[in-house]
């Protein structure tokens, strides 16, 4: 099995393809070890120590390391769990587990106004046929959070969240797409 690495906008983030599908449907963002303990890939991704963040996409895994760890040191030993893990077809999550419909508490509550119906399709629509796709061939994802007030609240994952050039992309692309399509709105922010 060959599994191929690209690099990302953010250096801190790689992004792995073991030339199969990863997630099924949707994505998943650990951010903490706590979180991983749904995935025994990311789990033991995790446990290597440098590793601050994994992300599961359709046919890719993003893993990010922390600030001062070295690619060269930490590449060969998540290329050999990787290649363990699907090889040996071992499941992504703990059966029982949330698994991939995990939504963090704090963003569980955020409700559209019902008026703004329309609106938010649009939005979503371009997203989903737009941004994403783009999003996710730099080993991250984009996930529409709300609408408020002429204001598009987006939640950045994977290789997108810390990178440095995320809030340019945010700023000059998103933001400037869903103007251009949906003039009602004004502004487009990170949560």
């Amino acid at each position: 099995m060959l599994i191929e690495t690209e690099p990302t906008p953010n250096p801190a983030t790689v992004k792995f393809i073991p030339g199969r599908v990863v997630m099924g449907m949707g994505t998943r963002d650990f951010a903490t070890p706590e979180e991983a303990e749904a995935s025994p890939l990311a789990s033991a991704l995790f446990g290597l120590g440098d590793v601050t963040g994994v992300f599961f996409g359709g046919d890719f895994i993003s893993v990010t390391i922390a600030p001062g760890a070295q690619w060269s040191d930490v590449k060969p030993d998540i290329l050999s769990i990787l290649l363990e893990h699907f090889s040996a077809n071992m499941p992504l999550f703990t059966p029982g587990s949330a698994g991939e419909i995990f939504i963090p508490e704090e963003e569980e509550q955020f409700a559209d106004d019902p008026a703004d119906a329309e609106i938010v399709a649009q939005i979503r629509d371009l997203i989903d046929t737009r941004v994403r796709p783009a999003v996710a061939n730099d080993g991250g994802d984009i996930v529409y959070r709300g609408f408020d007030r002429g204001t598009v609240y987006l939640r950045m994952q994977g290789a997108c969240s810390g990178c440095p050039s995320s809030s340019a992309t945010l700023k000059n692309g998103i933001e400037q797409l869903l103007k251009h399509y949906v003039p009602e709105v004004t502004e487009v922010r990170a949560v």
